[in-house]
């Protein structure tokens, strides 16, 4: 009898273990992409799960392989969401800077990360559609987030980088104003999610520095203007140097503009 002996080359139709591993991850990472932009699309109580399969062209209940409800894809986009954020806070605080230099960081982090699909869904569901376990993980995870914007204010209280005021107050005001980002911003506008953040980062810690960026920016500008004032002028340069006496002028009544609109804020 021919006994055929099995050739030691012929390859297994079964992937190995740690590749069926990463391609059950890119699935899963699949599903939750094309969930949560159906869910800032449609709003998650009108998109169904019917859609996702039907958008990633599988069927539903080829869903229940990575996933046992539509409430847990809603936890685990915010999961990755808080995830970035977390290495935001991590990668700033393990920076150098004051505490301005550091909150002015988070702010443009976490700006940008609020022009995301998974930025977004951190402010646009509704935590009642959560488990009762899970909702209580979202809240304690948005408290270490105000925690972390709180403590950058109160350290750059500590080292004069911002002006005395109410941690609190302050940190909700600006976080208020960034998870609003989340709601209206659109991609291909004309400003970028890093426009943006760097935008916010700016207008919403001025108040509270205390040398504000346009103060910094003029007083860069007034002194060589007034550098070049000072200096005789050569022969052929007297339009450069009626150039420069405008500049100081310019300069000097752009502060004292800033200074009435500040006052007109407090």
């Amino acid at each position: 009898m021919d006994a055929r002996i099995p050739s030691s080359n012929t390859e297994s139709p079964w992937l190995p273990f740690e590749s069926r591993r990463r391609a059950r991850d890119e699935k899963r990472e699949a599903v939750l992409r094309a969930a949560v932009q159906l869910f800032l699309e449609q709003g998650y109580h009108r998109a169904t799960l019917n859609d996702v399969a039907k958008r990633l062209n599988i069927t539903k209940p080829a869903l229940y392989n990575y996933f046992r409800g539509k409430d847990e894809i809603l936890f685990e986009c915010w999961s990755i969401g808080h995830e970035l954020v977390d290495e935001c806070i991590a990668e700033t605080s393990a920076g150098a800077g004051s505490g301005l230099d550091k909150l002015r960081k988070l702010t443009i982090r976490y700006a940008e990360l609020m022009t995301t699909d998974y930025g977004k869904s951190l402010v646009r569901f509704d935590l009642r559609d959560l488990s009762e376990h899970n909702r209580k993980t979202v809240q304690t995870a948005k408290r270490r987030i105000d925690r972390a914007f709180r403590d950058y204010i109160a350290s750059g209280i500590a080292d004069g980088s911002v002006k005395p005021c109410d941690p609190k107050l302050a940190a909700f005001a600006i976080a208020g104003s960034l998870n609003w980002i989340g709601h209206w911003f659109q991609p291909g506008g004309e400003l970028t999610g890093r426009a943006v953040a760097e935008e916010f980062a700016i207008r919403l810690t001025d108040g509270i520095a205390k040398t504000t960026t346009r103060e910094t920016t003029t007083r860069k500008a007034a002194v060589p203007a007034a550098e070049k004032a000072g200096t005789p002028p050569r022969k052929g340069n007297a339009s450069r140097e009626d150039g420069s006496e405008h500049h100081t002028r310019a300069a000097a009544g752009a502060a004292g503009q800033s200074k009435r609109s500040r006052g007109r804020l407090r």
